[in-house]
C-alpha cells in the first residue's frame, strides 16, 4: 500500500533498479549535510534493502517519490525510529538539491502524515532533525508538527523532536 498521489507527486517502493537514483540522492553532500555524511554506493543499496525489509515488516518504509511526469525527486516515507529510547513512528524526507524550496518535501510530508493516519495503528507522529536544519524544520511545522523535545541518544548530539498527534 502507497500513499496517494498528490498534486504533484506519486510515490513508489524502492527497489534495487534505483540504486543510482538513491546514490545520486544520498551521495550528495547538500542533501546530506546534516548527517554525519554523504553514502557510498554500498550505503545507498543497504538503504534500499532496509527501506524493502520495512516494507515486509511494516507495510511501508520510505517510498521514491516522483513527479506525475516520472521524474525523480527523493523519498519520504515512515520509518520506525528510536526517541530517547522508545520506539516511534517518523515521517522522513529527502529531496534532490536542484528540486528543493518548491515545496515538494512538504507535500509528500503530509501524504505519508495522511497514510500514517489512516493505515498505521498509532497516536502519534514524528520528525528527527538535526537543530540546524531549519528547512527540514519548516516542512515538520507546515504538516502540523511542533517542537516537543530533543532526543539525546542519536549519532548527533542534540536532536529536535517534533511531533503531532494523529
Amino acid at each position: 500500500m502507497l500513499p496517494p498521489d498528490t498534486a504533484r507527486l506519486r510515490f513508489r517502493p524502492m527497489t534495487p533498479r534505483d540504486l543510482e537514483l538513491m546514490y545520486g540522492l544520498l551521495g550528495d553532500a547538500e542533501v546530506m549535510r546534516f548527517y554525519a555524511a554523504p553514502k557510498s554506493r554500498d550505503g545507498a543499496a543497504e538503504w534500499i534493502a532496509w527501506n524493502q525489509k520495512n516494507y515486509a515488516e511494516h507495510g511501508f518504509g520510505l517510498w521514491i517519490v516522483e513527479t506525475l511526469a516520472g521524474d525523480f525527486v527523493g523519498d519520504c516515507g515512515l520509518t520506525w525510529q528510536k526517541v530517547n529510547g522508545i520506539a516511534t513512528l517518523e515521517v522522513g524526507y529527502h529531496v534532490a538539491t536542484a528540486l528543493q524550496g518548491q515545496g515538494l518535501a512538504t507535500e509528500a510530508a503530509a501524504a505519508c502524515r495522511d497514510f500514517a493516519r489512516e493505515h498505521c495503528d498509532v497516536r502519534e507522529l514524528v520528525a528527527i532533525i538535526h537543530p540546524e536544519n531549519r528547512a527540514s524544520e519548516r516542512v515538520a511545522e507546515k504538516i502540523g508538527m511542533h517542537r516537543v523535545a530533543d532526543d539525546l541518544g542519536g549519532s548527533i548530539p542534540v536532536r529536535r523532536v517534533l511531533s503531532m498527534a494523529l
